[in-house]
């Protein structure tokens, strides 16, 4: 069980609390590159259940944030045919940082420096509670999924591939 401690305010939990969001707080040890794996391991929850946030652009280098199962991996193919448009690409780790004001590690799709349009692998939402980032690394947030469509308007797509 993570240590339960307080967090200073991240953006992300400014913008939850203006909209009125219910979520609990699970800091934990971050490790470079350890991913959903080391964050799910020590909140003792399934991989599946940790949403990755994910900054990437559109061949017009628009940028876009896909949301994901932690042991899933995004079809970029599948991805550009549902919204549609040509081809969808990760953005490099600055140019992430820039669309979402968020050091990469520590990406979260709520308080975003820049509007950009969100969108959710579709079986995220049948989940009971997600736990996402809070808007630092070491930080995820548990809600109710169905906040991302309420409060972010993400649109619901099916592009995950198992890693």
């Amino acid at each position: 069980m993570a240590k339960k401690e307080h967090v200073s305010e991240t953006p992300a939990t400014q913008f939850l609390r203006r909209h009125g969001v219910a979520f609990s707080e699970h800091p934990y040890d971050y490790e470079e590159h350890g991913g959903t794996a080391v964050s799910s391991q020590a909140l003792g929850v399934p991989e599946h259940d940790v949403v990755k946030t994910l900054v990437m652009q559109d061949e017009a280098a628009r940028p876009l944030i896909v949301l994901m199962h932690g042991d899933c991996k995004v079809s970029t193919k599948n991805l550009a045919r549902a919204i549609p448009c040509k081809s969808v690409e990760p953005c490099k780790p600055e140019v992430a940082q820039r669309h979402s004001g968020y050091l990469v590690g520590g990406t979260s799709p709520f308080g975003i420096r820049k509007a950009m349009p969100v969108y959710v692998e579709e079986s995220i939402l049948a989940l009971e509670k997600i736990y996402i980032n809070g808007g630092r690394r070491g930080y995820l947030i548990g809600i109710d999924p169905r906040v991302l469509v309420e409060v972010l308007k993400a649109r619901p797509v099916q592009c995950a591939l198992a890693e």
